[in-house]
């Protein structure tokens, strides 16, 4: 084995372990968040949660502020391409209703089972300045644009009631769906029946 390839090998090995590093403090982060909020959360509290000593953070973020604004940006990428991933695997000739139904099951899969990134995003949306939530708020703005699109489809359908207003249909129904992450536990029954009775609601609300 030649020099050149040991370097190659150690350096990608060393990459590596730092991605893992960083995804870990991520991870931990966002677990934080989601329990203490924005103002409650400490460096040492993510490093307990990370296991790892609070000094070593500052090689991958210069400040919480940073780890905070890079956990609220991927949490809100995540959810973003979540949906479009599932609204991908349904039938071309799905119904409006039935994409609904697969959005309504594909956000609260994501934020109740799939990641600590949701929660942590909706409970700490309205607490953060402005630097620190410019790239999650785009990227929560695309996510609204799906669910427009998705409300735009079912009127454009004509199966959306003339009584419902399209916009405030759709902020009351994400509003909903998001405040689950609020009182929901698998003490509760399992997720799939949350899932199935808010899909009924959220369609009987909104259709003729």
């Amino acid at each position: 084995m030649t020099k050149n390839v040991v370097e190659d090998d150690e350096q990608t090995a060393t990459k590596s372990k730092s991605s893992r590093t960083r995804e870990r403090l991520l991870d931990a982060a966002a677990e934080v968040l989601s329990r203490k909020g924005f103002s409650g959360t400490r460096l040492s509290d993510i490093a307990e949660q990370a296991c790892v000593q609070a000094p070593a953070i500052y090689y991958y973020y210069p400040s919480r502020e940073d780890l905070i604004e890079e956990v609220m940006f991927v949490g809100a990428a995540a959810m973003r391409t979540h949906l479009e991933a599932v609204l991908a695997t349904l039938p071309p000739d799905s119904t409006a209703s039935e994409r609904i139904a697969g959005a309504v099951e594909a956000h609260l899969r994501h934020e109740l089972e799939i990641s600590a990134y949701s929660y942590a995003i909706i409970r700490n949306a309205n607490q953060l300045p402005e630097a620190i939530s410019r790239r999650a708020l785009a990227e929560v703005s695309a996510y609204n644009d799906i669910w427009r699109g998705l409300v735009a489809d079912l009127q454009a359908s004509g199966q959306l009631r003339p009584d419902v207003d399209p916009p405030l249909a759709r902020m009351l129904v994400l509003g909903a769906l998001n405040w689950t992450a609020e009182w929901w536990n698998p003490d509760r029954g399992p997720l799939e029946a949350l899932i199935t009775t808010a899909q009924s609601m959220v369609l009987h609300a909104l259709r003729r």
